[in-house]
């Protein structure tokens, strides 16, 4: 799958990077191998993997090029944004 960065995101990660350490790579590799992949606003879905007690969560598009990187961060509220799926065997 390709990933397209836009020049926002970019600037975002290199914020990132700057703050938590959050690499090119580390970032590309969520949006190719996720935790979890939920609704964003509008079209967007967002990649999201658990890391250093939060989430790094890459909103992004599906385009005919492949995968285009709206934005990246990371947040400390899990709880707001992960989503707990329940097995089909639970009450």
């Amino acid at each position: 799958m390709k990933v397209i960065w836009t020049r926002h995101a970019k600037e975002r990660q290199k914020e990132w990077e700057r703050i938590m350490g959050i690499s090119c790579e580390q970032v590309e590799n969520t949006l190719k191998n996720p935790e979890q992949i939920v609704a964003g606003y509008r079209d967007a879905l967002v990649a999201q993997t658990r890391w250093k007690d939060g989430l790094l969560r890459v909103p992004f598009v599906e385009t005919e090029e492949g995968r285009k990187i709206v934005t990246i961060y990371w947040t400390s509220k899990v709880e707001k944004y992960w989503e707990v799926r329940k097995s089909a065997g639970s009450i």
